[in-house]
C-alpha cells in the first residue's frame, strides 16, 4: 500500500482573528494554541509511519518566506512549495497538487489552520481511509459534531455498519433549528475540508466534471517557473481559472465519495469564541495569554502581546492586545470582526493588513516610533542573510548596531560594523547590509526625509528574487 503524501493548504488570509491574524500574517503562521504556529502544528501531527515526512505546501506568493522559515525551524524539507499568484479556492489547489504528483500517490489534503487535539484518533482515521483511497475512493473526514453549530457546512452520510459511509449529500451552513435536526438525526457530520484520494482519481473526476479548471491548472503548471525552493505558477493562466471549492466541483457530483468519521478534538478556530472554547481555562473560566492581571473577571479570553493588560469585574469579554491595536468585544459579536476590518480598510488604516512587526526573507523589522519626517525601526538580520542592494529617493538612514556584526556597503565602500558602532546612508546612495556571522544582527535604523513609505525602494540586486517595492 502506498505511503500517504501530505499536501498542506496555506493560502488563507482570513481576518476572523483580527487583530492577531492579518493579511500579511494570517492565523496559520501564528502561535495561538501552543509554542508552535498552527502551520507547524499541522506538520508535527503527521509524525506516523504511514505518512511521508516531506510535505507539499501550496501557499500565497506573499507568504512564501514565512512558509520556508517555519519549515526550517522544524528541520523539515518540503517535497515542493507551490506559489499561487492569486487565491482560487480549493478545487484548483487540489488539482495542482494531483497534477504535480505521481498518479498512484495518495494525497492527504490538510488546511494549515486547524486544531486536532487527539493525534492518535487522527492517525486511526487515516488508517481507515488509506485502503479506501487506494481503491479509488475520494475520502473526506467528517467531524463528529458536539453541538448544533451554524457556522459549518454539514455532510449527510448513508450510515452503514462500517467505519466509513457513502455520502448522501453536502449541505450549506444551516440555521439553528436545522442544525439541531441534523444533530438529532445522527447521520450528519461537520465538513472538515480534509481529504484523502489517489492523484489519478481526482484528475479523472476533474476531467469529467470541471475540465475548464483542469485545463487552466495544466497550463499554469506547464508555464510555471522555479524560484529558489519555490514553484511559481504562471499567473495569467491561473488567474483565468474559475474559483471553485472542491465540494462544488467534484464532491457533490462524484459517485466515489465516502466519509470517515473523525472524533479527535477538532476545531478550525474560526472565531475568538471557538478559541476560548478549545483552550485550557483557569479557575474563573478565563483563558489568559501573556502579561495579564484580572480581578473578579469570569468567562473571558484575555490576550496580551506587548504590555500589561488588566481587567476588573468583566464577564464574557474578549480582550486582545497587540503592538498597534486593542480589541474589546462581547462573545456574541465576534462574528462581526470582518466588518470591523472592512471599516479599517475603508479608512486606509494599515492595521487592517499588517502588524507593526514585519517579516522579510532576511529577518524582520519593528517600527517602534514614527513622526512626520522620521521613523525608527528595530531590525533583525538572520545569520547569512542579506538585504537587497538598494537606494532611496526621499530618505536618509542612520544604522546603529546593537549586537552582532554587520557588513555594510555604501556606494562601493565596504566596512564591518560591530556592537555600538554606526553609519550614515545619504539619500540616493546605493547600499546593502548583510550578516556574515553566526548570530543575528540586531540594529536600530533611524530614517529621516520627506517620504518614508516602503515603496521608496529601488532594488538593484536581491538574493530572494524580489523586484522594486
Amino acid at each position: 500500500m502506498n505511503m500517504i503524501s501530505p499536501v498542506i493548504l496555506s493560502g488563507g488570509s482570513g481576518t476572523r482573528l483580527w487583530p492577531l491574524s492579518r493579511k500579511s500574517r494570517p492565523k496559520q503562521f501564528l502561535a495561538i494554541t501552543s509554542e508552535q504556529t498552527m502551520f507547524q502544528e499541522t506538520l508535527l501531527r503527521l509524525n506516523t509511519p504511514i505518512i511521508s515526512s516531506q510535505p507539499m505546501v501550496i501557499c500565497s506568493d506573499d507568504h512564501r518566506f514565512m512558509v520556508a522559515e517555519q519549515l526550517r525551524e522544524l528541520d523539515i524539507t518540503a517535497e515542493s512549495i507551490i506559489l499561487e499568484p492569486i487565491g482560487r479556492n480549493t478545487a484548483p489547489a487540489l488539482t495542482i497538487a494531483a497534477l504535480t504528483s505521481d498518479p498512484e500517490a495518495l494525497l492527504l489534503i490538510l488546511p494549515s489552520d486547524h486544531v486536532i487535539n487527539n493525534k492518535q484518533a487522527f492517525h486511526d482515521a487515516l488508517s481507515v481511509a488509506q485502503p479506501l483511497a487506494e481503491a479509488g475512493k475520494i475520502v473526506t473526514f467528517g467531524i463528529v459534531p458536539t453541538h448544533a453549530e451554524t457556522g459549518f457546512g454539514y455532510i449527510e452520510a448513508n450510515m452503514s455498519s462500517n467505519n466509513s459511509h457513502p455520502i448522501s449529500r453536502f449541505v450549506e451552513k444551516p440555521n439553528a433549528d436545522t442544525a439541531q435536526q441534523y444533530i438529532e438525526a445522527g447521520n450528519f457530520f461537520w465538513n472538515s475540508g480534509m481529504f484523502l484520494f489517489k492523484a489519478s482519481t481526482l484528475i479523472e473526476e476533474m476531467r469529467e466534471f470541471r475540465p475548464d479548471i483542469l485545463n487552466a491548472c495544466e497550463q499554469a503548471l506547464e508555464q510555471s517557473s522555479h524560484d529558489m525552493d519555490f514553484t511559481r505558477l504562471e499567473s495569467t493562466s491561473f488567474e483565468q481559472c474559475p474559483s471553485e471549492s472542491i465540494d462544488y466541483a467534484v464532491m457533490e457530483k462524484t459517485d466515489h465519495g465516502v466519509v470517515v468519521p473523525l472524533d479527535a478534538g477538532w476545531s478550525d478556530l474560526g472565531s475568538w469564541t471557538s478559541l476560548w472554547e478549545t483552550a485550557e481555562k483557569d479557575a474563573d473560566n478565563n483563558v489568559i495569554r501573556g502579561d495579564v492581571l484580572q480581578k473578579n473577571s469570569t468567562n473571558c479570553y484575555i490576550h496580551s502581546e506587548h504590555r500589561l493588560v488588566t481587567t476588573l469585574g468583566m464577564d464574557k469579554a474578549i480582550v486582545v492586545e497587540t503592538a498597534d491595536a486593542v480589541m474589546v468585544a462581547h462573545p456574541d459579536h465576534v462574528q462581526d470582526v470582518k466588518s470591523l476590518v472592512d471599516q479599517l480598510k475603508e479608512n486606509s488604516r494599515s492595521e487592517s493588513e499588517s502588524h507593526r512587526k514585519i517579516y522579510r526573507p532576511w529577518g524582520k523589522y519593528d517600527s517602534i516610533d514614527v513622526g512626520e519626517r522620521y521613523q525608527v525601526k528595530r531590525i533583525t538580520v538572520n545569520p547569512g542573510a542579506k538585504l537587497s542592494v538598494q537606494m532611496h529617493h526621499h530618505r536618509a538612514e542612520h544604522w546603529i548596531v546593537v549586537s552582532g556584526t554587520a557588513k555594510v556597503t555604501i556606494d562601493d565602500v565596504e566596512r564591518l560594523l560591530s556592537e555600538n558602532e554606526s553609519t550614515y546612508v545619504p539619500i540616493g546612495s546605493v547600499h546593502s547590509l548583510e550578516n556574515p556571522g553566526k548570530v543575528p544582527v540586531e540594529m536600530i535604523e533611524v530614517q529621516s526625509g520627506s517620504y518614508l513609505g516602503e515603496d521608496d525602494i529601488v532594488r538593484f540586486e536581491d538574493l530572494y528574487g524580489r523586484t522594486k517595492e
